[in-house]
Formats: C-alpha cells, sequence, structure tokens
C-alpha cells in the first residue's frame, strides 16, 4: 500500500517502515538522459580515433563497443548502483517499487522496454505514460515495477555535546528513547528559544526547565549510549 503525501510517495514496507519516497518528474529524467548521451558519444568518439588504426578490426570492435554502451551502460549502472552517472549528477536514483534496491532483473526490462517507450518519436510513447500515472512512472517503470525518485539526501550524524552522561531516572519505551537521541542530536542546530521550548516538554524527566532542562537532557542521552 502507498499514498502521496506533498508530492511524496509513502510506501509500508512488511516491518510497517514508512519509506518516502519522491517521484522524480520528466524534466530532471530527460536532464538526465542527456548527460549519459553526451557521456556514451565522448566514449564512443575517443574509442573511434583508438580503434580507427586497427582497420576493418577495429570497426568491428567500435560496433560491439557502441552495442555495450547502448544497453549495458544503464543496464549495469542502474543495476549495480541505482543511478548512472547522469541521474547521479542530477541527484536521482532508480529504485523498486516498494523502495528496495532495483535490481538486475528491473533494470534489464526497464531498459529493453525504452525502445517502447522512445516510439513512435521523442519517447512520445514514455512522456504520454508518464503524464497519466500518478508517480510519474514510463511504461518500461510500469512493467519492470520501477521508480525514478530524487536520490534522499545524507546527513552526517551530528556528535552529541560532550556532557557527562547520567542514568534515565525512570525506564523510557523504546520510541521514548529515540527521540531522546534525536534530540540530542539535533538541538545544536536549533535556534535556543526553539531548543529550550522542545526541552521544557521533557521537564516530567528531567524535573528543569529552559537549558538546564536541555542540558540535562544531553548527559541522559550520553548516559544512554553509555558515555560517561
Amino acid at each position: 500500500m502507498d499514498a502521496l503525501l506533498d508530492n511524496r510517495r509513502v510506501v509500508h514496507t512488511p516491518e510497517g517502515v514508512a519509506l518516502q519516497l519522491t517521484p522524480a518528474g520528466a524534466l530532471p529524467r530527460a536532464l538526465a538522459w542527456g548527460v549519459d548521451l553526451v557521456i556514451r558519444v565522448l566514449l564512443l568518439v575517443v574509442l573511434g580515433i583508438a580503434l580507427q588504426m586497427l582497420g576493418k578490426f577495429g570497426v568491428g570492435l567500435l560496433l560491439i563497443a557502441m552495442f555495450c554502451l547502448t544497453w549495458g551502460y544503464t543496464i549495469v549502472c542502474e543495476a549495480l548502483y541505482g543511478a548512472t552517472p547522469g541521474k547521479r549528477l542530477l541527484g536521482l536514483k532508480v529504485v523498486a517499487a516498494d523502495g528496495a534496491p532495483l535490481g538486475w532483473n528491473g533494470a534489464v526490462v526497464r531498459n529493453l522496454l525504452r525502445t517502447v517507450d522512445m516510439l513512435p518519436f521523442g519517447y512520445m510513447i514514455g512522456v504520454t505514460s508518464s503524464l497519466f500515472d500518478r508517480h510519474g512512472r514510463r511504461l518500461g517503470d510500469l512493467v519492470a515495477g520501477s521508480q525514478v525518485i530524487h536520490a534522499p539526501a545524507t546527513h552526517s550524524r551530528q556528535r552529541l555535546p560532550e556532557v557527562p552522561g547520567q542514568p534515565l531516572p525512570q525506564p523510557l519505551k523504546t520510541h521514548e528513547q529515540a527521540l531522546l537521541l534525536a534530540f540530542a542530536e539535533r538541538a545544536q542546530g536549533l535556534p535556543l528559544a526553539r531548543r529550550n521550548e522542545l526541552a521544557n516538554l521533557a521537564s516530567p524527566l528531567t524535573g528543569r526547565s529552559g537549558d538546564a532542562a536541555t542540558q540535562q537532557l544531553y548527559a541522559l542521552a550520553n548516559g544512554l549510549l553509555g558515555r560517561q
């Protein structure tokens, strides 16, 4: 089951985890395709110059290289890395419909059906399919069960302030411990007033308010992580 929320596709995994996927529109996908086209053409030009001295044998090798770049380039890149260099440059990624890695089967199917999406010219079938699909998928994606999304940004975990750790004054549930750690990691990036406002919500745990409550939450978070 999935739902749309603020242009995001929310996919619920069998484990009950909600994944938020942001489908990519036609424009960034077209730009990524253009970048990949330029890369392949440049590679063919370089190979053509290098192989021309081999005569007919070089021409044969060039034709083989052209076939591999036309089909193998996107299949291998998407199966192994989830994105071609063009998609990576535009911040796009190809995943399975449930948010899992695409894999070889999906990569092969979606790229072989590219020949159908290109018909009758200018990717007309693919563009039409993406306009009528609520997730912007072309025909190849629908058959392969794949989805082109904006790759989520990776955020490095921030270090907690070096406050001596303290044990929890009372037991906390797992999700409450997760909230405590999340606050401790992100609080330094919040304005002081907002930080203290959130810390005051935990006053039943800390018995304090304002900046003192924030410092106490840092101490409890470090204690939860076993830091003394």
